[in-house]
């Protein structure tokens, strides 16, 4: 029995189609990892039925804000000139509180 030992030995753990496995199970687990950290860092509002607000060209005479809600999708685009009241009533009067808050008071 001595001798079969270190012939054995010799032939080494080479030839093993377990570790060709193993080394599979280790490349699917690395990839499900980079998976998890790829979804993690994903912007919020990419998913299904948010809210998302976004402004193009803040503060410009061209600016532009689009609001998706879910599926559906508005645009407002600014035409350069100050807004107007077209024609509309007064609806309250807002105030600004010290602690930088405001409180809009119906009529």
């Amino acid at each position: 029995m001595k001798a079969l030992r270190p012939r054995l030995h010799e032939e080494g753990d080479d030839d093993d189609p377990l570790l060709s496995v193993v080394n599979l199970v280790d490349v699917f687990l690395v990839l499900a990892a980079a998976l998890l950290v790829a979804l993690a860092g994903m912007p919020p509002g990419l998913g299904g039925g948010e809210r998302v607000t976004v402004i193009r060209n803040a503060g410009s005479p061209d600016m532009e804000v689009i609001i998706r809600d879910g599926q559906r999708i508005e645009r407002f685009r600014g035409d350069g000139g100050a807004a107007d009241a077209r024609g509309g009533t007064r609806a309250g009067t807002a105030w600004r509180m010290p602690d930088g808050s405001l409180v809009f008071v119906p009529e």
